[in-house]
């Protein structure tokens, strides 16, 4: 493994905004469920990366040899009944960057920054059979349940999601 990878939180876009477009729409074209089907233009792919600093959300990116390798959200429930707890959500690694334990990082990260932010409850959901699931059960994430026919696939069909949580900082 090449390089020192860093992690840092993103709060503005607009400096990273072409490489976070690269990185949506390389894992689209690989097939990864993270919202969108592809062709995802690059256009599509920056509206996307505009619309998502907000008071509410944490952006996370991991890089390597100074390119950002992939990207994570922790979204905070802003609900007064829902203050204990965020969603991980868009955990995407560069196609080039996969099977580095970058994404591990990431979500070990994430989860940090969610104690630092007094959350105890993380939830999150992934495509039924996505590699994905591996990682998040390695990492102490319990199988909640499966929501059939949850999401449509390139080729028009629709796959299940699994739904996980995890308790942080109890």
């Amino acid at each position: 493994m090449r390089g020192r990878i860093g992690i840092e939180q993103i709060t503005s876009i607009e400096a990273s905004l072409d490489e976070l477009a690269d990185l949506l729409v390389r894992v689209v074209e690989g097939g990864a469920s993270v919202g969108f089907l592809p062709p995802l233009s690059k256009d599509e792919a920056r509206d996307y990366w505009r619309s998502v600093p907000n008071r509410d959300v944490v952006l996370l990116a991991a890089r390597k040899d100074g390119r950002i390798a992939a990207t994570v959200q922790l979204q905070l429930c802003g609900k007064a009944n829902g203050s204990h707890r965020a969603e991980i959500a868009k955990l995407m690694t560069h196609p080039e960057y996969r099977r580095q334990g970058i994404a591990r990082l990431l979500l070990l990260e994430a989860e940090a920054v969610g104690q630092q932010q007094n959350r105890s409850l993380l939830v999150l959901d992934t495509r039924e059979g996505d590699p994905s699931n591996l990682l998040y059960t390695s990492l102490g994430y319990q199988l909640a349940g499966r929501i059939p026919d949850f999401a449509r696939s390139a080729d028009g069909g629709l796959d299940a999601t699994m739904i996980y949580y995890k308790r942080i900082g109890c």
